[in-house]
């Protein structure tokens, strides 16, 4: 572990986030690498910062904060979190079965000083032991209060058929799912192939959204947003969105979607 916690803050409300960093900037060995609105946002910067901690909000429109946390279950090193939640009885039991942190909201700068230095133990003790400036035991943990409330990790590999064989894609490389003859297709770079399973749009939205910032552009299709080089409106309140591939794909949003869009880039 270096001297400096590199840390990220989730919270749907604005004054929340600022409150807490205010509180945060008079602890010196502290640094917020990014903040985040929402369980989508917030995966994309825990994925891309991998930062030691994580103050995390419960209480968040469409995904939670527990949803953010099944999500990046599957990182080399997922970071430590302090969860912020109003009181909820059942939450801070589960927390303390599990050796999880917490803070209650409106955060009390003197318990959010208690939980800094038990984080600052958690990664002293993670660094010495293997040098990866996490703690094992803590991700356990985290994996058992997902458990607890219901929530399983999500998808890591998806399964396609490709000339007879089974092969297992990386979320990252599919640009985007289509629908199509009663069957789900992972489109790639390198081509398009059914998935092996009976995998719905449904299934996949709900397992990969807040993971790999996937977003359901219509009924029919699931697009990587990570993969969209250019968005433009288009006819009748629609958006049209136009991917990375070679063969430059057009993706249609539909009228009722844009709304979500927007806000899943943060518009």
């Amino acid at each position: 572990m270096t001297d400096t916690i590199r840390t990220i803050l989730v919270d749907d409300e604005p004054p929340a986030r600022d409150e807490l960093a205010y509180l945060l900037s008079s602890h010196s060995d502290v640094e917020i690498v990014a903040t985040a609105g929402n369980a989508a946002a917030a995966v994309a910067a825990i994925r891309e910062h991998t930062p030691d901690l994580v103050f995390l909000d419960i209480q968040m429109p469409g995904k939670n904060g527990f949803h953010v946390l099944g999500e990046v279950m599957d990182m080399d090193s997922p970071p430590l979190v302090i969860f912020a939640t109003a009181y909820d009885e059942y939450a801070i039991r589960a927390f303390e079965e599990n050796a999880v942190d917490y803070i209650l909201k409106p955060v009390a700068e003197a318990r959010l000083t208690t939980s800094l230095a038990r984080a600052r133990k958690l990664l002293r003790d993670a660094a010495a032991e293997d040098g990866k400036g996490r703690d094992r035991d803590s991700s356990e943990a985290l994996r058992k209060l997902l458990a607890g409330v219901g929530i399983k990790p999500g998808i890591t590999r998806i399964s396609v058929e490709d000339a007879g064989r089974n092969v297992l894609l990386n979320p990252r490389e599919v640009v985007c799912f289509n629908y199509e003859n009663r069957k789900v297709h992972a489109a790639t770079r390198a081509g398009v192939y059914p998935c092996a399973s009976d995998l719905t749009l449904d299934r996949l939205e709900e397992r990969l959204v807040g993971g790999f910032a996937f977003f359901r552009a219509n009924r029919s299709q699931l697009v990587n947003l990570a993969q969209v080089r250019t968005y433009a409106p288009w006819f009748n309140g629609k958006y049209v969105l136009t991917l990375s591939d070679a063969k430059e794909t057009e993706i249609i949003v539909s009228k009722s979607r844009v709304r979500d869009f927007k806000e899943a880039i943060e518009l």
